[in-house]
């Protein structure tokens, strides 16, 4: 037993230890409807909110009922390997797999229960708020939008809204990353757009190469075949030829580019392979 392990096993056992104090179980089998004090409010929000510190287990019930983590051969590649069959290694494989799936139940998750803690520090200051209006805060909020219609009055509740804020915004990062990667052109389509696009290359290449022998010929035609030579001509003339050498070599450098691009994939495919 390490001392990283011992104090993993005293947190653990700390999240699962705090449990609210029913300070409203009284007023509740009286039938009264009298208002709770600040003390039993602070109280009852202090030991409410880390009770969602036990969504780890949600983590760690993903992790022992995944096909990765029972499976046999899985296992022994991955001890070969080195790799640690924890909840961090699943949920990546997850968010591999199923990305859109993982984004969309981590963000309505998120949603509901930062609704709800934002509804329990602000009940008891704002009576008007309800629990929709903490939905609608909270979904602003996460948007990066923040239209300021409903606003938190407590610490609490803006420490929530600061964080939900912070999670949106990691969130908006992973579907940009995610659409990103779903918007990629796959290997095969990636051979298709590198055949069509060297073809057309080649294509201007030829017609630049065309060019720069049509301007040359010209300016051999109009300084010794010609009797009387036209100065004018000979000089747009050579200005086209300086034109189409420019962009000869800059169609060549693109090909250039193309053929490194393609022996990279090509590369990549036969290290793959082995």
């Amino acid at each position: 037993m390490t001392t990283d392990r011992l104090a993993l096993i005293a947190l653990e056992l700390a999240a699962v230890a705090i449990h609210p104090y029913p300070v409203g179980l009284l007023s509740y089998f009286q039938q009264t409807t009298a208002r709770l004090t600040l003390s039993e409010t602070e109280l009852e929000i202090v030991l409410a909110l880390p009770m969602f510190l036990r969504l780890y287990l949600l983590g760690r019930a993903m992790m022992l009922h995944s096909r990765l983590f029972t499976d046999t051969a899985s296992r022994s590649i991955g001890a070969l390997n080195k790799i640690h069959f924890n909840t961090r290694f699943v949920g990546k494989t997850l968010m591999t797999t199923y990305p859109g799936t993982v984004l969309m139940i981590f963000s309505v998750s998120l949603w509901i229960v930062a609704a709800w803690g934002l509804h329990v520090c602000e009940r008891y200051v704002m009576m008007v708020y309800y629990r929709v209006h903490t939905l609608w805060m909270v979904s602003v909020t996460f948007l990066s939008i923040g239209y300021g219609d409903v606003v938190p009055h407590t610490y609490c509740g803006r420490s929530i809204c600061l964080l939900t804020g912070i999670m949106g915004a990691g969130c908006t990062v992973l579907v940009v990353a995610v659409v990103a990667r779903k918007l990629e052109l796959t290997r095969a389509e990636k051979h298709v757009h590198n055949f069509m696009m060297d073809s057309h290359i080649s294509k201007r290449i030829k017609i630049a190469a065309a060019n720069v022998l049509r301007e040359t010929w010209l300016i051999y035609k109009h300084t010794k075949l010609s009797r009387e030579r036209d100065h004018t001509r000979v000089r747009m003339h050579q200005r086209k030829l300086l034109l189409e050498e420019q962009l000869l070599r800059r169609v060549k450098m693109e090909k250039r580019i193309l053929a490194d691009q393609s022996n990279s994939l090509v590369d990549l495919n036969k290290v793959r392979g082995k």
